[in-house]
């Protein structure tokens, strides 16, 4: 199973792009060689997102009427955030009813960068690969709180 929020964490900036760079027009647009590429991805996955069910009335589906008020925002900071906010929440809904949409979605994000390479050599020796916000003691009696 995938990770919804990691998998949002790439959906969102990517859609948001492409409503904003379209307007409403990013819902039948076809890609533009001029377009970046987070644009373009934005389009191939709201595409997806929108086609996903055929049966559904275009203008009853929550991603399209979130996109396209994402789209006539407008430039106000406030109400962008909002409109991000309500993207996430329509996608969210849309990757935990639809049975297989987040390993679709998945397939067009690109891959990626590996987890950087870490080693530690030597005795009580620490090597951290990534963020670390506490504390790293080693050492006889280490108790992990900070001396004062």
């Amino acid at each position: 199973m995938l990770d919804t929020t990691a998998l949002l964490d790439q959906i969102v900036p990517a859609s948001e792009a492409a409503a904003v760079a379209y307007g409403v027009s990013v819902l039948t647009r076809t890609q533009d060689e001029a377009a970046n590429a987070t644009v373009r991805l934005g389009q191939r996955l709201i595409g997806r997102l929108l086609n996903r069910d055929a049966d559904t009335a275009p203008d009853s589906d929550p991603v399209r009427t979130v996109v396209v008020r994402l789209a006539e925002a407008g430039a106000d900071p406030d109400v962008l955030a909002l409109r991000r906010a309500e993207l996430r929440i329509a996608l969210r809904t849309a990757l935990t009813d639809t049975p297989g949409l987040a390993e679709e979605l998945s397939v067009l994000l690109p891959t990626p960068p590996p987890p950087p390479a870490v080693h530690a050599e030597g005795e009580r020796s620490v090597a951290v690969g990534g963020d670390n916000s506490g504390s790293i003691s080693t050492g006889d009696g280490a108790g992990g709180a900070p001396r004062q």
